[in-house]
Protein backbone atom coordinates (compact mmCIF):
# COMPACT_ATOMS: atom_id res chain seq x y z
CA UNK A 1 0.00 0.00 0.00
CA UNK A 2 1.43 3.49 -1.21
CA UNK A 3 2.39 5.73 1.48
CA UNK A 4 0.25 9.42 2.18
CA UNK A 5 2.87 11.95 0.73
CA UNK A 6 3.48 14.90 3.48
CA UNK A 7 4.92 18.11 1.45
CA UNK A 8 6.98 20.27 3.86
CA UNK A 9 7.76 23.11 1.92
CA UNK A 10 10.73 25.06 4.12
CA UNK A 11 13.53 23.75 6.00
CA UNK A 12 13.63 26.61 8.98
CA UNK A 13 12.48 25.87 12.49
CA UNK A 14 9.41 25.11 12.04
CA UNK A 15 10.10 22.34 9.05
CA UNK A 16 12.61 20.58 10.27
CA UNK A 17 10.71 20.03 13.73
CA UNK A 18 8.02 18.48 11.55
CA UNK A 19 10.20 16.58 9.93
CA UNK A 20 12.07 15.60 12.72
CA UNK A 21 8.68 13.91 14.65
CA UNK A 22 7.81 12.45 11.40
CA UNK A 23 10.01 10.06 11.74
CA UNK A 24 9.23 6.38 12.03
CA UNK A 25 5.43 7.89 10.87
CA UNK A 26 3.04 6.12 8.04
CA UNK A 27 3.57 8.64 5.70
CA UNK A 28 6.43 9.34 3.03
CA UNK A 29 7.82 12.74 4.17
CA UNK A 30 9.92 15.42 1.28
CA UNK A 31 11.00 18.60 2.81
CA UNK A 32 11.73 21.08 0.34
CA UNK A 33 13.91 24.13 0.61
CA UNK A 34 15.68 26.49 -2.02
CA UNK A 35 18.82 25.86 0.01
CA UNK A 36 20.48 22.95 0.56
CA UNK A 37 21.20 23.54 4.48
CA UNK A 38 19.19 24.70 7.48
CA UNK A 39 19.96 28.37 8.60
CA UNK A 40 20.46 29.46 12.12
CA UNK A 41 19.26 32.96 11.76
CA UNK A 42 19.79 34.71 15.28
CA UNK A 43 23.19 34.09 15.05
CA UNK A 44 23.33 35.97 11.25
CA UNK A 45 24.62 39.29 12.77
CA UNK A 46 28.11 37.34 14.34
CA UNK A 47 28.51 36.14 10.46
CA UNK A 48 28.45 39.62 9.17
CA UNK A 49 30.25 41.17 12.13
CA UNK A 50 32.95 38.23 11.49
CA UNK A 51 32.24 36.41 15.40
CA UNK A 52 31.18 33.45 13.48
CA UNK A 53 31.77 31.82 9.94
CA UNK A 54 28.84 30.81 7.46
CA UNK A 55 29.25 27.27 7.79
CA UNK A 56 28.95 27.86 12.14
CA UNK A 57 25.37 28.58 11.00
CA UNK A 58 24.20 26.41 8.63
CA UNK A 59 24.31 22.92 8.95
CA UNK A 60 23.17 20.58 5.78
CA UNK A 61 19.85 19.40 5.48
CA UNK A 62 20.70 16.01 4.77
CA UNK A 63 23.12 15.10 7.49
CA UNK A 64 19.81 16.49 9.82
CA UNK A 65 17.96 13.36 8.41
CA UNK A 66 20.80 10.77 7.73
CA UNK A 67 19.41 7.44 8.96
CA UNK A 68 15.82 8.61 8.81
CA UNK A 69 14.26 6.79 6.01
CA UNK A 70 11.09 8.16 5.45
CA UNK A 71 12.60 11.59 5.03
CA UNK A 72 13.52 12.78 1.72
CA UNK A 73 15.10 15.98 0.73
CA UNK A 74 14.68 18.23 -2.37
CA UNK A 75 16.66 21.07 -3.32
CA UNK A 76 14.05 23.26 -4.87
CA UNK A 77 11.97 26.70 -5.06
CA UNK A 78 8.16 26.00 -4.87
CA UNK A 79 6.50 28.34 -7.64
CA UNK A 80 2.78 27.66 -6.44
CA UNK A 81 0.58 25.54 -5.15
CA UNK A 82 -2.87 23.68 -6.83
CA UNK A 83 -5.04 22.96 -4.47
CA UNK A 84 -7.67 21.20 -6.48
CA UNK A 85 -5.01 19.33 -7.87
CA UNK A 86 -3.00 18.37 -4.76
CA UNK A 87 0.09 19.29 -6.37
CA UNK A 88 2.82 21.92 -6.30
CA UNK A 89 5.04 23.48 -9.04
CA UNK A 90 8.66 23.91 -8.81
CA UNK A 91 11.95 24.49 -9.84
CA UNK A 92 12.30 20.75 -9.93
CA UNK A 93 9.10 19.82 -11.82
CA UNK A 94 5.43 19.10 -10.26
CA UNK A 95 4.89 17.48 -7.21
CA UNK A 96 2.09 15.55 -5.58
CA UNK A 97 1.22 15.48 -2.39
CA UNK A 98 -1.53 13.92 0.07
CA UNK A 99 -0.51 16.52 2.75
CA UNK A 100 1.02 19.86 2.32
CA UNK A 101 2.64 22.71 5.37
CA UNK A 102 4.04 25.47 3.71
CA UNK A 103 6.56 26.78 6.10
CA UNK A 104 8.31 29.34 4.02
CA UNK A 105 9.23 32.03 6.77
CA UNK A 106 9.40 35.49 6.16
CA UNK A 107 11.40 38.19 3.94
CA UNK A 108 12.19 41.85 4.34
CA UNK A 109 9.34 44.19 4.58
CA UNK A 110 10.69 47.74 3.19
CA UNK A 111 7.83 49.78 3.70
CA UNK A 112 7.80 52.55 1.96
CA UNK A 113 11.76 51.88 1.26
CA UNK A 114 10.95 49.60 -2.04
CA UNK A 115 12.46 51.73 -4.29
CA UNK A 116 15.36 52.15 -3.02
CA UNK A 117 15.86 48.62 -1.06
CA UNK A 118 18.57 47.83 -3.98
CA UNK A 119 20.94 50.46 -1.91
CA UNK A 120 20.17 48.85 1.86
CA UNK A 121 22.31 45.93 3.12
CA UNK A 122 19.63 43.00 4.86
CA UNK A 123 19.98 40.18 7.23
CA UNK A 124 17.92 37.23 5.88
CA UNK A 125 20.22 35.14 4.77
CA UNK A 126 23.63 33.97 5.12
CA UNK A 127 24.85 35.36 1.63
CA UNK A 128 23.28 39.07 2.84
CA UNK A 129 25.54 38.47 5.86
CA UNK A 130 28.39 38.34 3.87
CA UNK A 131 27.32 40.88 2.14
CA UNK A 132 27.53 43.42 5.43
CA UNK A 133 30.95 42.02 6.26
CA UNK A 134 32.40 42.39 2.67
CA UNK A 135 31.25 45.80 2.43
CA UNK A 136 32.53 46.67 5.47
CA UNK A 137 35.16 45.95 4.77
CA UNK A 138 35.43 47.42 1.41
CA UNK A 139 34.45 50.63 2.70
CA UNK A 140 37.49 50.84 5.35
CA UNK A 141 40.24 49.71 2.23
CA UNK A 142 38.50 53.01 0.68
CA UNK A 143 38.52 54.92 3.23
CA UNK A 144 42.69 54.02 3.75
CA UNK A 145 43.52 54.00 0.06
CA UNK A 146 41.56 58.18 0.35
CA UNK A 147 43.86 58.80 3.26
CA UNK A 148 47.03 57.72 1.20
CA UNK A 149 46.44 60.24 -1.37
CA UNK A 150 44.67 63.00 -0.02
CA UNK A 151 45.76 62.67 3.46
CA UNK A 152 42.22 62.53 5.04
CA UNK A 153 39.57 59.70 4.65
CA UNK A 154 36.16 60.15 4.77
CA UNK A 155 34.51 59.02 7.95
CA UNK A 156 32.80 55.35 7.66
CA UNK A 157 29.51 55.96 8.87
CA UNK A 158 26.96 52.78 9.91
CA UNK A 159 23.21 53.38 9.96
CA UNK A 160 20.67 50.53 11.37
CA UNK A 161 17.12 51.25 10.88
CA UNK A 162 15.01 49.06 13.17
CA UNK A 163 15.53 48.34 16.91
CA UNK A 164 14.86 45.36 17.35
CA UNK A 165 17.07 42.25 18.56
CA UNK A 166 18.29 41.91 15.15
CA UNK A 167 18.99 46.38 14.98
CA UNK A 168 20.37 46.26 18.85
CA UNK A 169 22.59 43.13 18.38
CA UNK A 170 24.33 43.93 15.52
CA UNK A 171 24.37 47.90 16.54
CA UNK A 172 26.56 46.48 19.64
CA UNK A 173 28.62 43.86 17.72
CA UNK A 174 29.93 46.97 15.50
CA UNK A 175 30.72 49.02 18.41
CA UNK A 176 32.36 46.03 19.59
CA UNK A 177 34.37 45.96 16.77
CA UNK A 178 35.42 49.32 16.15
CA UNK A 179 36.58 49.59 19.88
CA UNK A 180 38.68 46.14 19.69
CA UNK A 181 39.17 44.79 16.42
CA UNK A 182 39.37 46.92 13.54
CA UNK A 183 42.24 49.34 15.41
CA UNK A 184 44.56 46.79 15.05
CA UNK A 185 43.62 45.90 11.80
CA UNK A 186 43.39 49.31 10.29
CA UNK A 187 45.57 51.74 12.74
CA UNK A 188 45.97 54.56 10.46
CA UNK A 189 42.14 55.38 10.46
CA UNK A 190 40.88 57.40 13.42
CA UNK A 191 37.66 54.88 14.47
CA UNK A 192 36.68 58.17 16.83
CA UNK A 193 35.06 59.62 13.87
CA UNK A 194 33.43 56.68 12.82
CA UNK A 195 29.13 56.80 13.78
CA UNK A 196 27.45 53.88 14.41
CA UNK A 197 23.35 54.91 14.58
CA UNK A 198 20.53 52.83 15.45
CA UNK A 199 17.42 54.31 13.86
CA UNK A 200 13.82 53.61 15.66
CA UNK A 201 10.41 54.83 15.20
CA UNK A 202 8.82 54.37 18.03
CA UNK A 203 9.81 55.41 21.64
CA UNK A 204 11.77 52.72 22.93
CA UNK A 205 13.94 50.00 21.63
CA UNK A 206 12.79 46.05 21.45
CA UNK A 207 8.99 47.29 21.50
CA UNK A 208 8.39 43.18 21.87
CA UNK A 209 9.46 43.00 25.47
CA UNK A 210 9.63 44.48 28.69
CA UNK A 211 9.93 48.36 29.35
CA UNK A 212 13.36 46.48 31.69
CA UNK A 213 14.89 45.53 28.88
CA UNK A 214 14.00 48.24 26.54
CA UNK A 215 16.01 50.70 28.78
CA UNK A 216 18.59 48.46 29.58
CA UNK A 217 19.12 47.62 26.06
CA UNK A 218 19.33 51.47 25.32
CA UNK A 219 21.68 52.26 28.25
CA UNK A 220 23.98 49.29 27.07
CA UNK A 221 24.12 50.70 24.04
CA UNK A 222 24.61 54.06 24.31
CA UNK A 223 27.27 53.11 26.81
CA UNK A 224 29.48 51.45 23.86
CA UNK A 225 29.23 54.39 21.92
CA UNK A 226 26.21 53.76 19.44
CA UNK A 227 23.93 57.01 19.23
CA UNK A 228 20.70 55.60 19.50
CA UNK A 229 17.41 58.09 17.64
CA UNK A 230 13.78 56.98 19.11
CA UNK A 231 10.91 58.34 17.46
CA UNK A 232 12.85 58.92 14.44
CA UNK A 233 11.15 57.91 11.18
CA UNK A 234 13.38 58.00 8.24
CA UNK A 235 11.89 59.22 5.60
CA UNK A 236 14.22 58.38 2.19
CA UNK A 237 17.85 57.14 1.31
CA UNK A 238 19.44 58.64 -1.65
CA UNK A 239 22.29 56.01 -1.80
CA UNK A 240 24.36 58.43 0.65
CA UNK A 241 22.36 60.07 3.06
CA UNK A 242 19.42 59.47 4.78
CA UNK A 243 16.74 61.61 5.37
CA UNK A 244 14.82 62.09 8.00
CA UNK A 245 10.99 63.45 8.82
CA UNK A 246 12.06 66.32 11.21
CA UNK A 247 14.35 67.75 8.45
CA UNK A 248 17.85 65.90 9.84
CA UNK A 249 19.99 64.36 7.38
CA UNK A 250 22.75 61.30 8.14
CA UNK A 251 25.37 61.06 5.80
CA UNK A 252 26.12 56.89 5.18
CA UNK A 253 26.79 54.81 2.47
CA UNK A 254 26.60 51.77 4.66
CA UNK A 255 23.01 51.44 5.79
CA UNK A 256 21.61 48.30 7.09
CA UNK A 257 18.03 47.41 6.87
CA UNK A 258 16.13 45.43 10.12
CA UNK A 259 13.16 47.18 10.40
CA UNK A 260 10.41 44.91 9.50
CA UNK A 261 9.85 41.79 8.11
CA UNK A 262 6.71 40.14 6.32
CA UNK A 263 5.69 36.31 5.32
CA UNK A 264 6.58 34.56 2.60
CA UNK A 265 4.02 32.76 0.97
CA UNK A 266 3.65 30.90 -1.76
CA UNK A 267 1.41 31.49 -5.32
CA UNK A 268 -1.40 29.76 -5.39
CA UNK A 269 -4.10 30.65 -2.35
CA UNK A 270 -6.60 32.89 -2.74
CA UNK A 271 -6.87 36.45 -1.09
CA UNK A 272 -9.32 35.11 1.33
CA UNK A 273 -6.02 33.17 2.97
CA UNK A 274 -4.14 35.95 3.56
CA UNK A 275 -4.10 38.75 6.29
CA UNK A 276 -1.48 41.33 7.54
CA UNK A 277 2.09 41.17 7.17
CA UNK A 278 1.35 39.21 3.69
CA UNK A 279 0.75 36.24 6.20
CA UNK A 280 -1.60 33.42 5.51
CA UNK A 281 -3.85 32.69 8.08
CA UNK A 282 -4.57 29.28 9.74
CA UNK A 283 -7.28 28.22 12.23
CA UNK A 284 -6.84 26.47 15.49
CA UNK A 285 -5.35 23.35 14.24
CA UNK A 286 -2.95 25.35 11.52
CA UNK A 287 -4.85 24.35 8.71
CA UNK A 288 -5.23 26.71 5.78
CA UNK A 289 -9.40 27.10 5.90
CA UNK A 290 -11.22 25.16 3.98
CA UNK A 291 -8.74 22.70 3.36
CA UNK A 292 -8.08 20.07 5.64
CA UNK A 293 -4.98 18.83 4.00
CA UNK A 294 -3.10 22.05 3.94
CA UNK A 295 -1.28 23.59 7.24
CA UNK A 296 0.61 26.88 7.28
CA UNK A 297 3.27 27.07 9.96
CA UNK A 298 6.34 29.64 11.60
CA UNK A 299 6.22 33.04 10.31
CA UNK A 300 4.45 32.57 7.28
CA UNK A 301 1.26 31.57 9.09
CA UNK A 302 -1.31 33.72 11.31
CA UNK A 303 -3.78 32.82 13.74
CA UNK A 304 -5.28 36.04 14.81
CA UNK A 305 -7.88 35.79 18.13
CA UNK A 306 -8.44 38.46 20.66
CA UNK A 307 -5.57 38.08 22.58
CA UNK A 308 -3.03 38.29 19.55
CA UNK A 309 -5.33 40.32 16.81
CA UNK A 310 -1.94 40.01 14.72
CA UNK A 311 -1.06 36.73 15.23
CA UNK A 312 1.44 34.92 17.28
CA UNK A 313 5.05 36.47 16.81
CA UNK A 314 7.61 35.65 14.26
CA UNK A 315 9.40 33.65 16.61
CA UNK A 316 11.34 30.54 16.46
CA UNK A 317 10.33 28.55 19.30
CA UNK A 318 6.60 29.43 17.76
CA UNK A 319 7.44 27.79 14.89
CA UNK A 320 9.13 24.89 16.91
CA UNK A 321 5.83 24.41 18.77
CA UNK A 322 3.69 24.49 15.73
CA UNK A 323 5.68 21.81 13.62
CA UNK A 324 5.24 19.16 16.84
CA UNK A 325 1.88 19.68 16.92
CA UNK A 326 1.29 19.63 13.34
CA UNK A 327 2.97 16.46 13.09
CA UNK A 328 0.72 15.01 15.60
CA UNK A 329 -2.12 16.45 13.96
CA UNK A 330 -1.31 15.11 10.68
CA UNK A 331 -1.30 11.48 12.48
CA UNK A 332 -4.41 12.43 14.63
CA UNK A 333 -6.05 13.18 10.74
CA UNK A 334 -4.45 10.35 8.71
CA UNK A 335 -6.21 7.70 11.79
CA UNK A 336 -9.48 9.99 11.50
CA UNK A 337 -9.57 11.53 14.89
CA UNK A 338 -10.34 15.02 16.71
CA UNK A 339 -7.35 17.33 16.05
CA UNK A 340 -5.89 18.80 18.96
CA UNK A 341 -5.94 22.96 19.28
CA UNK A 342 -2.37 24.87 18.92
CA UNK A 343 -1.78 26.77 22.26
CA UNK A 344 1.59 28.60 22.15
CA UNK A 345 3.72 28.18 25.53
CA UNK A 346 6.13 31.19 25.81
CA UNK A 347 9.37 30.60 26.98
CA UNK A 348 10.41 34.14 26.81
CA UNK A 349 12.49 36.34 24.82
CA UNK A 350 15.51 37.08 24.49
CA UNK A 351 18.87 39.67 23.11
CA UNK A 352 22.26 40.08 23.90
CA UNK A 353 24.03 43.72 22.98
CA UNK A 354 27.74 42.55 23.10
CA UNK A 355 30.48 41.03 25.19
CA UNK A 356 28.46 40.49 29.08
CA UNK A 357 25.65 42.25 28.38
CA UNK A 358 21.98 40.85 27.47
CA UNK A 359 18.61 41.13 28.27
CA UNK A 360 16.48 38.25 29.06
CA UNK A 361 12.49 38.33 29.77
CA UNK A 362 10.87 35.07 30.76
CA UNK A 363 7.13 34.63 31.55
CA UNK A 364 7.41 35.39 35.13
CA UNK A 365 11.20 36.87 35.40
CA UNK A 366 13.28 39.50 33.81
CA UNK A 367 16.74 39.84 33.84
CA UNK A 368 20.08 41.59 32.70
CA UNK A 369 23.85 41.94 32.48
CA UNK A 370 26.24 39.59 32.69
CA UNK A 371 23.77 36.17 33.80
CA UNK A 372 21.71 37.01 30.68
CA UNK A 373 24.56 37.11 28.16
CA UNK A 374 25.34 33.90 29.58
CA UNK A 375 21.76 32.35 29.27
CA UNK A 376 21.44 33.73 26.34
CA UNK A 377 25.05 31.80 24.84
CA UNK A 378 23.71 28.69 26.42
CA UNK A 379 20.36 28.85 24.97
CA UNK A 380 21.72 29.54 21.41
CA UNK A 381 24.40 27.10 21.59
CA UNK A 382 22.56 24.09 22.78
CA UNK A 383 20.12 25.29 19.90
CA UNK A 384 22.55 24.96 16.87
CA UNK A 385 22.26 22.01 14.66
CA UNK A 386 25.22 19.21 15.12
CA UNK A 387 27.62 18.53 17.18
CA UNK A 388 30.46 20.29 15.29
CA UNK A 389 28.65 23.35 14.97
CA UNK A 390 28.10 23.76 18.80
CA UNK A 391 32.17 22.85 19.05
CA UNK A 392 33.12 25.80 16.38
CA UNK A 393 31.20 27.80 18.07
CA UNK A 394 31.77 27.37 21.68
CA UNK A 395 35.61 27.46 20.72
CA UNK A 396 35.27 30.84 18.65
CA UNK A 397 33.40 32.76 21.39
CA UNK A 398 35.66 31.78 23.61
CA UNK A 399 38.45 32.73 21.99
CA UNK A 400 37.07 36.17 21.16
CA UNK A 401 35.98 36.68 25.06
CA UNK A 402 39.88 36.26 25.90
CA UNK A 403 41.35 37.91 23.21
CA UNK A 404 38.84 40.89 22.34
CA UNK A 405 39.25 39.72 18.43
CA UNK A 406 37.61 38.18 15.79
CA UNK A 407 38.49 36.60 12.37
CA UNK A 408 37.74 39.73 10.64
CA UNK A 409 39.25 40.90 7.53
CA UNK A 410 38.65 38.59 4.60
CA UNK A 411 36.88 39.97 1.69
CA UNK A 412 36.41 36.80 -0.42
CA UNK A 413 33.49 37.83 -3.09
CA UNK A 414 33.30 41.69 -3.50
CA UNK A 415 30.40 43.42 -2.67
CA UNK A 416 28.65 45.31 -5.19
CA UNK A 417 25.29 47.32 -5.34
CA UNK A 418 23.18 46.48 -7.98
CA UNK A 419 22.54 49.92 -10.23
CA UNK A 420 19.02 51.70 -9.76
CA UNK A 421 16.58 51.11 -12.17
CA UNK A 422 15.73 53.74 -14.39
CA UNK A 423 12.23 54.96 -14.32
CA UNK A 424 10.68 55.31 -17.93
CA UNK A 425 9.80 58.80 -19.20
CA UNK A 426 5.84 59.47 -19.07
CA UNK A 427 5.43 59.68 -23.28
CA UNK A 428 4.25 62.48 -24.88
Amino acid sequence: MKQPRVLIVGAGFGGIELARKLNKSPFEVLLLDRNNYHMFQPLLYQVATGGLEPDSVAYPVRRIFRGNKNVKFRMAEVQSVEPEAKRVQTSIGPLEYDYLVIATGSTNNYFNFEPVKESLLTLKSVTEALDIRSYLMQSLEKALAGLSRKGTHQPVNIAIIGGGPAGIELAGALAEMRRYVLPKDFPEIDFEDMKISLFEAVPRLLAAMSEESSEASQKYLEKMGVQVHLNTRVKEYDGKKLFLEDGSVFESSLVIWTAGVKGAPIQGLTEGNMVGGNRISINAYNQVEPYTNIFAIGDVSSKQDEENPRGLPMLAQVAIQQGRLTAKNLRLLHEGKALIPFEYNNKGVMATIGRNKAVVDLPHFRFQGVFAWFVWMFIHLISLAGFRNKLVTLIDWAQNYFNYDRPLGLIIRKYQRKPKKKVPEAAG
